[in-house]
């Protein structure tokens, strides 16, 4: 889909070529030469593209240029990018969590004032974004999206039905269409989500999707270009935050302990060209934490209490660090072919990670099992060659997808652990029709009374890979999941 996607936003800009400005006009920025990879063109920041299935629209609304007629259909249709006249962030960051607002104005400058298209919004999200609500103001029309609660589905088909156009582009960019929009008009988009701050070293750090290609820029040169974000923190605790880098230039609005509230304010030339990023740590020497209760408001209809725990590590890194004994439970199944060098590479560059305090073991399935060793093996420079050979040796994708008895044997493997953390890292691609048995089966394994449980973490590689049966596994496993929807 996204080389799709690429190929049609190609295709629009050299479409756009056709757009007269007038005369003395500074003409449109010329794009960048395509690229063989299908990323080129997929969006790096809020976008409006204009559907395009006939080329005979393409035209200025306001000077219309009389083009040579064009004969044919664009099929796939053809996008062209927007040009946008405003901007503006808003993030607010709690512990782990950012919550995005972002608000835009395009104009729908290459369609004739006398006819209409769809247009296409693009939202590009940051790490495990999560889109939280979309709204729409068009020419005295407006859209929102709407939460549906699973016992009113029914009661809505036929309306949802209506909604077309809604999809995910990549793992972290949502697509949606807006109908029939006149020539000339303007597009208002308001996007609200949610995405996760990383963590490296001792750094949180934000990034959001802030990098306009220049030909969104206006080609009315001497219109304002102004950006906006505006950045609030709030690190739960009474400690102190100190400011590591940004990519913006931010002027200071408040700070006390715990928290801080900037902002970034600019009549630039052209759009921002990179992304927006905050980093900061939280001045602790020692381990430090707490935990944060939440009632319900009145009118919720969840009338739980909420509560959060956090821990902060400090600088002191002297402390006892806990042995890991961890089995790698790897796919090689017949869907597996293109993938197994870079699990191959991640699970030795995991490997070399290793202490020789700690074990490992290696699993990898199809309709059957092949095991390293029977037993768990200490990382030792020796063990990890033959583990590396074995490797070369047993991935070989082959056959169908069994992901019960692997997960059974790994953790017989694990039943036996003291003084250690066990881990069970499950990578696959495809989907299996025993979801609930699995499931089932790790709950009495959890249920069994054994003083120590490994920790399940789940991978999911593709779009077809059935992630949210990984991740129940993983929440059941006390353990996390992730995946990547591109490979």
């Amino acid at each position: 889909m996204a080389s799709k996607f690429a190929s049609s936003v190609d295709y629009g800009l050299m479409l756009s070529k056709r757009i007269y400005y007038g005369k003395g006009a500074a003409t449109a920025p010329a794009p960048p030469a395509m690229s063989r990879s299908p990323d080129s063109y997929l969006p790096t920041a809020p976008m409006v593209y204009a559907v395009v299935p006939d080329p005979t629209a393409v035209d200025n609304p306001d000077v219309p240029s009389y083009q040579p007629y064009v004969h044919g259909r664009c099929d796939p249709p053809a996008l062209v990018p927007l040009q946008m006249h405003e901007v503006a962030v808003e993030a607010d960051c709690y512990l782990d969590t950012a919550f995005v607002s972002i608000t835009g104005r395009w104009r729908l400058h290459c369609i004739m004032a006398s006819r209409r298209c769809d247009c296409q919004v693009a939202i590009p999200m940051g790490e495990q974004g999560l889109l939280l609500g979309i709204e729409v103001h068009v020419a005295g029309r407006s859209y929102n999206s709407q939460l549906i609660i699973a016992a009113e589905m029914e009661d809505m088909i036929a309306e949802v039905a209506k909604a077309k156009g809604g999809n995910l582009l990549k793992s972290q960019t949502s697509i949606f269409r807006v109908p029939q929009v006149v020539g000339g008009s303007t597009i208002s988009v308001k996007a609200n989500w949610s995405q996760k701050l990383t963590y490296q070293g001792s750094l949180f750090c934000l990034s959001i999707p802030f990098t306009f290609p220049s030909y969104v820029n206006p080609v009315a040169g001497k219109m304002p270009k102004k950006e906006k974000v505006l950045l609030n923190v709030n690190s739960g605790t009474g400690i102190e935050l100190l400011r590591d880098h940004t990519s913006h230039p931010l002027k200071d609005l408040s700070q006390e302990a715990g928290k801080l509230s900037c902002l970034y304010e600019a009549e630039a030339p052209t759009w921002s060209s990179q992304d927006f990023k905050f980093s900061y740590s939280v001045s602790t020497t020692s381990v430090s934490g707490g935990v944060l209760l939440q009632s319900p408001s009145l009118h919720d209809i969840d009338q739980r209490d909420m509560f959060c725990c956090y821990l902060y590590p400090g600088e002191n890194q002297s402390g006892k660090v806990y042995s890991k004994e961890v089995v790698f439970v790897i796919d090689i199944s017949a869907s597996m072919p293109n993938l197994l060098m870079n699990v191959k590479n991640v699970i030795l560059e995991s490997l070399s990670r290793f202490t020789q305090q700690d074990s490992f073991n290696i699993l990898a399935f199809n309709n059957e099992v092949h095991l390293f060793s029977s037993l768990m093996e200490p990382a030792t420079p020796e063990a990890i060659s033959n583990a590396t050979q074995w490797i070369s040796a047993n991935f070989t994708a082959s056959g169908g997808t069994d992901i019960l008895f692997p997960l059974e044997q790994a953790m017989k493997l694990l039943a036996e652990t003291t003084g250690s953390i066990p881990f069970i890292f499950l990578v696959t691609d495809g989907a299996v029709e025993n979801e609930r048995e699995i499931c089932s089966k790790v709950k009495d394994h959890y249920s069994s009374g054994l003083p120590v449980c490994p920790r399940i973490c789940t991978f999911g590689i593709g779009a077809y890979c059935n992630n949210y049966f990984l991740q129940m596994l993983s929440q059941i496993g006390r353990g996390y999941h992730d995946a990547s929807y591109d490979a």
